[in-house]
């Protein structure tokens, strides 16, 4: 797949065009691949994946809230979030799957969730990268910290916030409102038990993060394969690391097609 302008596609309803957004394809793909960002993200970040990717087409899911969405209120419960992404977009033209880091990874498996009950077409693969198998256990409460206070368990968490933001008092408090509106969502997300989906499931993870994030074999009857790389929450920010991802992510597609 080689690169173009960011564009949306001419074949989105004027709903979904608000919702996604792709860089242009010069070569045919087989799949579609929608990608979920981390919180306080843009899943923008992951479009300039798409070189790597052959046969693929990536779609950045674009939150409200945030730009170009900025206008709009964002989404503060999970339950809101996902009916809304299963009620505006058709994510079935053809062949699809899924891709989310952290909070996008739960938000991935409760819209493939919420697809089931809809009775639609389901993603041929879940990959989750970073993000801990529901029921969740860590702690929550960080939406009603202060900024500050905010600001240091997200970096207590997840590492530190790129020196940009912390040197522009505007930017950073864009940037808090972003990540407390996405903790909300985190912190009243509440896990209702069903059967196990027949999707396979890709894991990620740093190494140095918490392996039990590996964990999602109770959630699938199709398959779980798990990958640890190096690094951090941000595995994928380090050249060599993303390269690795962008070739797993191509080899689970690939099969999946």
């Amino acid at each position: 797949m080689t690169g173009g302008a960011d564009v949306t596609s001419p074949a989105l309803t004027a709903a979904e065009s608000r919702w996604l957004s792709s860089r242009r394809s010069r070569q045919e793909t087989f799949t579609d691949l929608y990608c979920f960002a981390h919180a306080g993200g843009s899943a923008g970040e992951f479009m300039r994946w798409s070189d790597g990717l052959p046969g693929v087409k990536l779609w950045a899911v674009r939150m409200p809230g945030r730009a170009p969405r900025e206008s709009e209120p964002p989404y503060t419960r999970m339950t809101e979030l996902v009916a809304d992404l299963v009620e505006q977009i058709d994510f079935s033209r053809r062949d699809f799957a899924f891709f989310g880091h952290s909070l996008g990874g739960l938000v991935a498996f409760e819209v493939t969730r919420a697809l089931r009950k809809a009775g639609r077409k389901l993603p041929s693969r879940l990959l989750i990268s970073s993000m801990q198998p529901p029921p969740i256990t860590t702690t929550k409460g960080a939406s009603r910290l202060s900024s500050e206070g905010l600001l240091a368990e997200i970096e207590g968490r997840w590492g530190a916030l790129p020196q940009e933001i912390h040197d522009d008092a505007e930017l950073k408090e864009i940037v808090l409102g972003y990540l407390r509106s996405d903790a909300e969502i985190a912190d009243t997300y509440e896990y209702v038990a069903e059967e196990p989906l027949p999707v396979p499931i890709t894991a990620f993870v740093g190494s140095e993060e918490n392996r039990a994030q590996l964990d999602w074999q109770t959630h699938t009857t199709a398959g779980l394969d798990a990958h640890v790389l190096k690094g951090g929450h941000f595995y994928f920010r380090d050249g060599e690391q993303q390269r690795e991802l962008i070739r797993l992510i191509g080899r689970a597609t690939s099969a999946d097609a």
